[in-house]
């Protein structure tokens, strides 16, 4: 049986998530070393076949899903007024960025397209993506309107991306992939948690 050999770059992508979830406090939930040293491994000896279309759709969907998230954490960084609303949005860029390095290495080995920067779809059955109209609203806005519109949107995102994960989990083959949707489930919902105390 062939098996995936994972591009240098890839598990270079590994290197970042671990360090980043070394360093994150434990007010935002992350992946622990062990975990994320596990997925890596995992990824290195799984063979390419034992993939599934489901492993493929997850990949394709969460990466428009991710950009959109990390676009959305970028506006913060000039616009929101309370500082862990910056800080939270920091995490967001440093997760998400990454990951969507890992799942297009994922599309790249199964010979599946990787979706373009600017295939962002509002819809199409990507749960909790924003429409044009919201992004450009967020864009406006600063200070503490800024703060809760963000809020309360990256909140939406992430009960998206959760229910995307979900579907993984009980769908997928890729055992890579369906860990990843562990992580996403478990640091999202810790950040839905943390944003929610921040809107109170």
């Amino acid at each position: 049986m062939k098996r995936l050999v994972i591009p240098s770059a890839a598990l270079a992508v590994g290197g970042l998530l671990i360090t980043d979830s070394a360093s994150t406090s434990t007010a935002f939930h992350t992946p622990s070393t062990s975990t994320m040293s596990a997925m890596s491994s995992a990824a290195a000896v799984i063979p390419a076949a034992d993939h599934n279309d489901a492993d493929v759709r997850f990949s394709q969907m969460m990466i428009p899903h991710h950009r959109q998230a990390v676009d959305m954490a970028g506006l913060a960084d000039t616009r929101a007024s309370r500082p862990q609303v910056k800080d939270l949005a920091k995490r967001i860029e440093a997760a998400q960025g990454p990951e969507i390095q890992t799942m297009s290495g994922w599309l790249r080995s199964w010979g599946m397209q990787v979706p373009s920067p600017g295939a962002m779809t509002m819809d199409h059955g990507n749960p909790g993506m924003m429409s044009e109209h919201a992004m450009k609203k967020l864009e406006g806005l600063s200070g503490a309107a800024f703060d809760k519109a963000f809020l309360e949107m990256m909140i939406q995102h992430h009960e998206g991306a959760i229910a995307m994960a979900e579907d993984e989990q009980r769908d997928g083959a890729y055992e890579p992939a369906k860990q990843l949707a562990g992580s996403i489930i478990s640091s999202q919902s810790a950040e839905i948690t943390t944003m929610k105390e921040l809107l109170r």
